[in-house]
């Protein structure tokens, strides 16, 4: 899935740079390049003190939310999380249709039928994406059961990323998950190239399994794909990789959907 671009021009500055000479600096720009190079390396906690300042000193820039939305799905704060992408949506209703992070926070605060409808209409933004049409699928499943949700799947064509299409093709049950990893091996990869499939591929994996009932497997999967040493992997959207380590927070039990203090 791709990534909204912060519209903001932000110096290019490597992350301590940026911060140092902002420091002093109390504007609502100041606050959002401080937030930004918080959240490029990682540093959550501070990333949100600097959008919560943000949005403190200018509550109508959307894209703070949307930032601070995002860190706090990051940090597990799943339903301050959806109230953010919501205020985002509510300040810039144009921006609606693109909202696959808005989605998966859905997802996993239990908000099924709105994250069924968020993927929906992303649909109507981005046709070709199987992570879309699945997550709309693991959003249906809890309402109405993996059969029914398998024949409404939203219809993917051409998702170029080896190996969506295989996995869209495992989710509408005419492809096995031994394929979808034989799959992300076509072409003889690089072992770089190789590590960014399979870890698609494994988080889809567990997904799956989960869903269908085979929480072994699920477990076994879902930790491959949030394996620590993938974050940062140029392959791998690092927001997605979140999302696997997010989800096996979920599974052992460490995941509090209830608002943070």
């Amino acid at each position: 899935m791709s990534l909204l671009v912060f519209a903001t021009a932000i110096c290019v500055l490597v992350p301590n740079q940026q911060r140092a000479i902002a420091a002093e600096d109390d504007s609502f720009e100041a606050a959002m390049q401080r937030a930004v190079a918080h959240v490029r390396a990682r540093e959550f906690k501070g990333a949100i003190e600097d959008l919560d300042a943000a949005i403190k000193h200018d509550a109508e820039q959307a894209v703070a939310y949307y930032y601070r939305g995002r860190v706090r799905f990051q940090l597990g704060r799943i339903k301050e999380s959806v109230a953010d992408f919501d205020k985002y949506v509510s300040l810039k209703p144009s921006i609606e249709s693109r909202q696959w992070e808005r989605g998966i926070a859905m997802y996993y605060a239990d908000q099924f039928k709105r994250g069924a409808d968020q993927f929906e209409l992303y649909q109507t933004f981005h046709d070709n994406d199987v992570e879309n049409s699945v997550w709309r699928f693991l959003c249906m499943t809890p309402d109405v059961g993996v059969k029914k949700s398998r024949e409404v799947m939203l219809p993917i064509k051409n998702d170029p990323r080896i190996p969506m299409m295989k996995i869209f093709e495992m989710y509408r049950g005419t492809a096995t998950p031994q394929d979808v990893l034989k799959d992300a091996k076509r072409g003889d990869p690089s072992e770089e190239t190789l590590k960014g499939r399979l870890f698609y591929a494994h988080l889809y994996l567990g997904l799956f399994y989960e869903v269908t009932g085979k929480e072994k497997e699920a477990a076994k999967y879902i930790k491959l794909a949030a394996d620590k040493s993938l974050a940062g992997h140029p392959g791998i959207n690092s927001y997605m990789w979140d999302v696997a380590r997010i989800h096996e927070m979920k599974m052992n039990g460490k995941l509090k959907v209830s608002k943070d203090k």
